[in-house]
């Protein structure tokens, strides 16, 4: 890097970027999201035990408590990482008119109201409503995060312009809040179901839908190429830094493409025949999000491993695990990556250097093609690599991505380490 560059760098990008981070709306999606990190480990747990990747483990388990003994197991990982959208939006809700000096609770409810006011609840035989428990998580997180930030700034302004019911001294603070919330609550509900009535005039039929409509052309192309298989992990990192499940969003659109070229491999292997295709959705799972979208798994080593910040210590003591099993909501959400923008560049340009060196050494048969047998997603990296692929190529090609992983995580988070020792070497000795 040139002399001039730098100076650049260093007087005028970082100090913007810092600003930015320390901006009133960006420490409220940062704590606001923070909330549902507790949740996400705890679910995460449960998770491995119900979805643990062997054969006898999995039929020891059904011939003890039956069947369905799976589903009752994860009865606590659908209580906390299908309501995260729901934590998000209520924290950042709070969080933001906290430093706003206004009741924060009321404002807090009201942003609940109006996530839910978005979402397009279904009806039953017996015409009861229920709300789709996958809008109100990960998916619907990014509807979380714009409803947390600007009805919460119009519910604001709305109380800074006095439109509120004032109630005598004499009235419990409680009592006086609900009541001063009534009109500024009821303007900002009105204002999502104007905008819900909107959307639902177009194509696009409903507020979730927004995002997979508009990326349903662009990748309903992709083919197997390397070229395809870049932009759809792109498109999947790069909704993850905004909050959005990546993988989730596109999956309507990419996966029966993915399935149907694993199918076609299953077919030429049963046959004997050579497998056609590279990019399948064994290829995505297992040689290019380890560890997670982001392949993450290098990060939570890093965490784990080489951390000087005590944070980030006991942060790695509870993330390593369930990265082994390919469960990163709680790196995401831990460092976090969201809206991090010193996290950015290593969490999309290890996922893409993983496709670039698994096609590369699929193309040229270094290592054995996806068989077209379906890996469960929680198989831990080095076993789902020889079970993808029927070869030992397939573990050898893993491990050399986890150190690649690494090595791509490493200036990026020790930097972040470095700061967070810092911050709190200073707290100490403030203290």
């Amino acid at each position: 890097m040139s002399e001039k560059s730098s100076n650049f760098l260093n007087a005028k990008l970082i100090p913007f970027f810092n600003k930015l981070a320390a901006s009133r709306h960006l420490v409220a999606l940062r704590d606001g999201m923070t909330a549902a990190v507790p949740m996400i480990i705890i679910g995460s747990i449960f998770m491995i035990i119900a979805q643990f990747p062997i054969k006898g483990y999995q039929s020891f388990m059904t011939h003890t408590f039956g069947a369905n003994w799976a589903t009752i197991v994860q009865y606590p990982t659908n209580a906390s990482f299908h309501i995260m959208g729901l934590i998000a939006v209520a924290g950042i809700s709070y969080n933001l008119a906290k430093s706003y000096k206004i009741d924060a609770f009321s404002a807090m409810i009201v942003g609940i109201g109006a996530f839910i006011l978005t979402i397009p609840l279904k009806t039953d035989k017996a015409g009861d409503l229920w709300v789709p428990l996958k809008q109100l998580d990960s998916s619907g997180l990014f509807i979380a995060m714009i409803v947390g930030l600007f009805i919460t700034d119009f519910y604001v302004w709305l109380v800074h312009k006095n439109l509120t019911i004032k109630m005598p001294d004499t009235v419990p603070p409680a009592v006086s809040n609900s009541f001063a919330a009534l009109f500024p609550g009821a303007l900002s509900l009105l204002l999502v179901w104007l905008v819900r009535l909107a959307v639902e005039a177009t194509p696009m039929k409903s507020i979730p839908n927004v995002i997979t409509f508009f990326l349903a052309g662009p990748l309903g192309s992709v083919s197997n190429t390397l070229g395809g298989a870049l932009v759809i992990e792109l498109v999947v990192c790069t909704l993850w830094l905004f909050g959005i499940h990546g993988a989730n969003a596109i999956s309507g659109v990419v996966d029966p493409i993915l399935y149907a070229a694993m199918a076609q491999n299953a077919a030429a292997h049963t046959a004997g025949h050579v497998l056609p295709n590279i990019v399948t959705k064994p290829f995505f799972d297992n040689f290019v999000r380890i560890g997670g979208s982001g392949a993450t798994i290098g990060l939570a080593l890093l965490i784990a491993f080489a951390s000087k910040s005590k944070e980030f210590k006991t942060l790695g003591e509870l993330i390593v695990g369930p990265s082994l099993f390919n469960i990163n909501e709680p790196v995401i959400f831990g460092v976090p990556i969201v809206l991090n923008y010193k996290m950015a560049i290593p969490f999309i340009v290890a996922p893409l250097m993983n496709i670039t060196v698994a096609y590369t050494t699929m193309k040229l048969g270094i290592v054995a093609k996806t068989s077209g047998v379906y890996i469960p997603w929680t198989t831990p990296p080095i076993i789902s690599g020889f079970l993808a692929t029927n070869h030992i190529s397939g573990s050898v090609l893993q491990l050399v991505e986890i150190i690649m992983d690494i090595a791509i995580y490493f200036f990026f988070f020790k930097s972040l380490d470095r700061d967070k020792f810092k911050q709190e070497q200073l707290a100490a000795q403030a203290d």
